[in-house]
């Protein structure tokens, strides 16, 4: 078969003795160098693939400190518990998806009609599973109501407004004071408009320089991290000041598993 072989091969005499030219040497040469160095990066490309499963089962995430996470929501997922003061009862037959997801602002001079109402005293606890509120840069969450400002004059916010707390939890909760005698209402929800409303704009609902809303910075507690967020309508107001109609809740500075 060797000689039969060589009386078929075409080229250089030394070809037909079976001798590898070094045309033939140099180009398997270079073959082999790319075969090495795309096996070389495989391999690194694997490695870092585990690295990362191994972060993930750990339950070691990148955090939004970081600039990224892997959230699946930077919105409450969850009405935890819901009692209604007296009142109104608007919204309430549409919970929980009311009140989930993304706020549906109406801008500065107008309010949402995409709210729940929780009646004088009323008091609804949302949870954020399965990510977390964290400490960080600036706020860290936000509350939306239906706020607007009368005429468009923002010095006549048309407030109607709620205690904040926050849990980590769902037992032990901490309430930002909530100044509640006349503007600006430093520690209480729903004074300022809302502006973020994905069917109507691009405004990120988790940036508390454009979204509107109120925001709520866990270091002013203390608070590291967060998994309820406890609003409650406040009894003692009535008339143009109550009652609160929740709109949603984002998450400004999230983490997750």
């Amino acid at each position: 078969m060797r000689g039969k072989s060589e009386n078929l091969s075409v080229g250089t005499p030394e070809r037909r003795k079976g001798r590898p030219s070094t045309v033939h040497t140099e180009r398997e040469l270079a073959r082999e160098s790319t075969l090495v160095s795309l096996r070389g990066r495989s391999l690194v490309a694997l490695l870092l693939l585990g690295s990362l499963s191994s972060a993930c089962s750990a339950g070691t995430a990148p955090s939004a400190s970081d600039g990224e996470h892997t959230c699946p929501s930077r919105f409450a997922t969850t009405v935890e518990s819901f009692v209604a003061g007296p009142g109104p009862s608007f919204g309430q037959d549409n919970l929980p998806d009311v009140v989930l997801g993304p706020p549906k602002g109406a801008g500065a001079v107008n309010g949402s009609l995409d709210v729940v109402t929780l009646g004088n005293g009323g008091s609804i606890t949302l949870g954020v599973a399965k990510s977390w509120i964290v400490d960080g840069p600036g706020p860290d969450f936000i509350v939306f109501e239906n706020a607007f400002y009368v005429n468009g004059d923002a010095s006549q916010p048309y407030a109607e407004l709620a205690s904040v707390e926050v849990s980590d939890d769902g037992q032990h909760f901490e309430a930002f004071p909530c100044t509640a005698t006349e503007p600006p209402y430093d520690g209480c929800a729903g004074f300022h408009p809302v502006y973020a409303n994905p069917d109507k704009n691009a405004i990120d609902a988790t940036d508390p320089a454009l979204a509107g809303g109120d925001a709520f910075d866990l270091a002013d507690l203390g608070v590291t991290r967060a998994s309820f967020v406890r609003i409650t309508d406040r009894v003692d107001l009535t008339g143009a000041n109550g009652t609160f109609d929740l709109d949603a809740l984002s998450i400004v500075n999230a983490d997750c598993p």
